[in-house]
Order: C-alpha cells, then sequence, then structure tokens
C-alpha cells in the first residue's frame, strides 16, 4: 500500500475515493471546518467545491490516502491538518481543555475513511502513521485526536477511529470529556 499527502494534484483521486460512497460524497471532509448550517447547506456539492478550493489554497497537505497496490485506486483516506483548521473542533465541549495558544503547532486527525472491500485489513492504522508522519515533517509538536472511547464494539462514527487504534500508534489519553470520547494525544518533539 502507498499513502501520500494530499495537496492540489490528488484531488482527482480524493474525489474517486468520496464520490463511491453516500456520507463522503455529501461531507466531502468539510464536518469539522464548518458550521452545522453551511455543512447541511453544502451537502448537494458545494462541500466538494469548498474542499477542493480549501486544498488548493492550503500550503499544508490536508490529509493522506492510500492506494492500492493491485490497482492504483485511492482506498483510503485520513484527515491531518493544523488544529487550528478545524473550527468545529475548537467550539466543541470536546476541546474545551486544550491550550488555544497550541492550535498552530498541534495537528488533529478528525476522520477516516476506508471504502468497502479494503475494511479491516490495517489501512486505519497505516493512514493513521502516515497522518503522524505528515504533521512531524511539517513541524508539528503534538498531533491530537478525539477518537472513540473505550472497546466498543462502535457501530456508529467510526469514521473518528477508535481508542485502540490511537493507543497502537503512540497516542495517550489528556482528556476524555464524554463516555463514549476521548482525546489522545501524541507527542512529536
Amino acid at each position: 500500500m502507498e499513502i501520500r499527502q494530499v495537496g492540489a494534484e490528488l484531488l482527482p483521486d480524493v474525489g474517486e475515493l468520496f464520490e463511491g460512497n453516500s456520507t463522503t460524497r455529501g461531507c466531502y471532509c468539510m464536518w469539522f471546518l464548518l458550521a452545522a448550517k453551511e455543512m447541511d447547506a453544502g451537502w448537494g456539492g458545494g462541500n466538494r467545491v469548498r474542499f477542493e478550493a480549501a486544498v488548493r489554497e492550503s500550503g499544508e497537505p490536508f490529509g493522506v490516502l492510500a492506494y492500492d497496490d493491485d490497482d492504483g485506486r485511492p482506498l483510503g483516506w485520513a484527515a491531518v491538518g493544523p488544529r487550528s483548521r478545524y473550527a468545529r473542533i475548537l467550539r466543541s465541549p470536546l476541546m474545551k481543555t486544550r491550550d488555544p495558544a497550541e492550535d498552530d503547532r498541534v495537528w488533529m486527525v478528525p476522520c477516516f475513511f476506508v471504502r468497502v472491500g479494503a475494511r479491516k485489513a490495517g489501512t486505519t492504522e497505516r493512514l493513521l502513521t502516515a497522518a503522524v508522519e505528515t504533521a512531524a515533517g511539517h513541524g508539528a509538536t503534538a498531533v491530537e485526536g478525539f477518537p472513540l472511547a473505550g472497546p466498543g464494539p462502535h457501530r456508529d462514527d467510526r469514521y473518528l477511529g477508535t481508542e485502540g487504534l490511537f493507543a497502537a500508534c503512540g497516542f495517550h489519553e489528556v482528556a476524555r470529556p464524554s463516555p463514549r470520547r476521548v482525546v489522545m494525544r501524541r507527542l512529536l518533539v
């Protein structure tokens, strides 16, 4: 499996992956960037337009994309970027204990998507590892996520990742703001 950082040149590949699923086709990984009203209004294609514009304007990657070794098709995605990029996260009660002074230096991995047929093969763990490497390569001091807490089973919201996944990739709990969610961090310096 090859994993690449997503910039403007990979937008067609992101489109190929996201258009194959009704949720990613509507969300286009904008959930954590937009207010709910804006998000809902963009569900019919506007979120894709906003996502592509944001990627083109950014000097930093917007995520990492995994490719199938056999056919070269994109098979998985993890969003990654500075915490300051994710306005909706910053307003969330889940992040109320964060230090706002770190928002540009601490990066987030808020969501994952792996297409059907490629799941349960370690793809999400490899995406998280690549996301951490991407953050480190762009000067992040730490990487955070706010996955589902506990051992599960987790039927809903798996796009957030799980506590076990983040722990397996070297993350440690920094807050447990609700019974269902845990904020986890991996220091890079």
